[in-house]
């Protein structure tokens, strides 16, 4: 199935942007998201994207992230624009063979690949 790596993630202050990016997101059958988790809590769903291109957001995050694959150079990224204090977390990439959409998108067991994660630091 492959391995899905991430890149993008730094130190930002906020109102700043940053671009993260999954490498090895290879298939137009996956459905794929990014999760974030912070120490102490559950990994929580930010941005999903189903085979067919339709997308999902959490509430906190619309109208500031996008969730972006590029075929071409099978990569997944996160657009992440306006960016605020409680951004701050290790964001993860997920991919699951899902062949069209997952009735659970928030759910992280629905995923069956994961990335080691990249850590975004939102500062005043």
């Amino acid at each position: 199935q492959g391995q899905l790596v991430e890149t993008g993630g730094g130190s930002v202050q906020a109102g700043g942007s940053l671009r993260l990016s999954c490498t090895g997101y290879r298939y137009r059958t996956y459905c794929g998201a990014w999760f974030r988790q912070v120490p102490g809590k559950e990994r929580e769903g930010v941005a999903a994207l189903d085979s067919h291109g339709a997308t999902d957001y959490a509430d906190s995050v619309v109208g500031r992230f996008t969730i972006e694959r590029d075929m071409r150079n099978n990569v997944l990224h996160l657009h992440m624009n306006n960016l605020k204090l409680e951004d701050t977390a290790m964001y993860y990439c997920a991919a699951d063979p899902c062949g069209g959409y997952l009735q659970r998108v928030w759910d992280a067991n629905e995923y069956d690949i994961w990335g080691q994660g990249t850590q975004v630091i939102v500062s005043s």
